[in-house]
């Protein structure tokens, strides 16, 4: 059993996360505070060192991940064959990272990728320490049944998750001391699923703003709309391109940038694409310029934790027509810097984009507000300092300087 000395300031956290996402941003925050002790991640040393981490701090396991991710960039998408990498992954990805926390002793706490840390984090809890949840979506269920329900809609016959992965998930959410989430919109589904608010924290995910300045206008008498994201049913892209069609302007352009999924290739043909063109996937500075001289991006999408590219587009001046379920609400307000409506409403994202279409005063109005919003939208280091904060509360340290504050409260 680890016995932890309660007046220090310094704690000693673990994470682990399938490939990168957000968790590196985080890692990097828990340096610069002195309390990282080691990230493990399901992706080679040779894809982790440009995270600027050093490397004995950064453990790996990518024996498994690497081959899964080798298959899809072939463009090899058979569902059964991906599933059963997958799994295999979570389970073998499990057991090294808890061999090694054995090994190294228990830290205080242990912030698991969803799906990445069951066995790991009731080894630290026996030990004393503390195991948070980092879901970066709604509940794993909830997304389940509306991507789901999306697929019947469009006849896709498609797994949306293995069930496997869906048991595993929710054993995590029960036996985890905490669950963080990235947007008040994942957090209601966690609480719609029947878990304590006190379970569940907020932390939104920070923005590079750095990376993402206006460089540009778009062209006065067109009208640019842009959709940056995965290009599949879960982003609602089927909505946009509907609801750009009956858009009425003699210069309009629907410009999307990103990667096909492959859940969209039987529906793609099924829809309408004048004037719309599919960009595949594009690197960031492109997507800055793509957002600077764009005079709306739309993001409907079904579900999603907190979408990035919302507080990237803010950040380049470009408003944002988002549906309810991508945390928008969490970035900015309805009818000031954008747009927020319900999923699958195509008359909705018709009407606001013809708004916008048919008065360049409100665009260049929202584009501004967008600019201003931005100033006040934390960066990595705000969210640095709410899970510095949430930390401490969770373990019971008291920090060198003052009272922290604890996170914001779910909305």
């Amino acid at each position: 059993m680890r016995f932890a000395t309660m007046d220090s300031a310094v704690m000693r956290i673990d994470q682990t996360a399938f490939g990168v996402f957000h968790h590196f941003e985080l890692a990097r925050q828990l340096r610069r505070r002195g309390h990282l002790r080691k990230i493990y991640s399901s992706w080679p040393w040779t894809r982790l060192q440009r995270e600027g981490l050093p490397h004995e701090l950064v453990g790996t396991f990518p024996w498994i991940h690497t081959p899964e991710m080798l298959l899809q960039r072939l463009g090899i998408h058979n569902p059964w064959l991906l599933d059963q990498l997958s799994y295999a992954n979570a389970l073998a990805f499990d057991g090294w990272t808890h061999a090694r926390t054995r090994q190294a002793g228990a830290p205080d706490a242990l912030i698991g990728l969803s799906g990445s840390s069951l066995r790991t984090g009731r080894f630290i809890q026996s030990e004393g320490g503390k195991f948070i949840c980092d879901r970066g979506s709604s509940h794993q269920r909830w997304q389940e049944q509306i991507v789901s329900e999306e697929y019947q809609r469009w006849g896709v016959e498609r797994q949306v998750t293995d069930v496997r992965d869906i048991v595993r998930e929710e054993h995590i959410y029960e036996v985890a001391d905490a669950i963080s989430v990235p947007s008040s919109f994942a957090a209601r589904s966690f609480l719609e699923s029947g878990f304590p608010q006190d379970k569940i924290h907020v932390i939104p995910y920070g923005v590079r703003l750095e990376r993402f300045t206006r460089s540009g206008e778009p062209p006065a008498g067109g009208f640019e709309v842009l959709f940056a994201g995965s290009v599949g049913l879960r982003k609602g892209v089927p909505y946009l391109l509907e609801a750009f069609a009956a858009v009425q302007h003699s210069r309009k352009r629907l410009r999307i940038a990103g990667a096909l999924h492959p859940d969209m290739k039987t529906v793609l043909g099924r829809l309408p694409q004048d004037q719309v063109e599919l960009l595949g996937a594009v690197d960031q500075q492109r997507l800055a310029g793509l957002m600077s001289t764009s005079h709306v991006m739309v993001l409907p999408s079904i579900e999603e934790g907190l979408a990035l590219v919302q507080g990237q587009a803010l950040a380049c001046g470009c408003p944002v027509l988002c549906s309810t379920n991508t945390g928008g609400e969490d970035l900015f307000t309805d009818g000031v810097e954008g747009f927020i409506v319900p999923v699958r409403d195509v008359a909705a994202l018709t009407d606001r984009m013809q708004r916008l279409a048919d008065d360049p005063a409100l665009q260049a109005k929202m584009s501004e507000a967008a600019l201003l919003r931005v100033r006040s939208i934390g960066g990595w280091n705000e969210y640095g300092d709410r899970w510095e904060a949430l930390l401490y509360k969770l373990t019971g340290r008291v920090p060198s300087t003052g009272p922290v504050s604890s996170p914001p409260p779910t909305k």
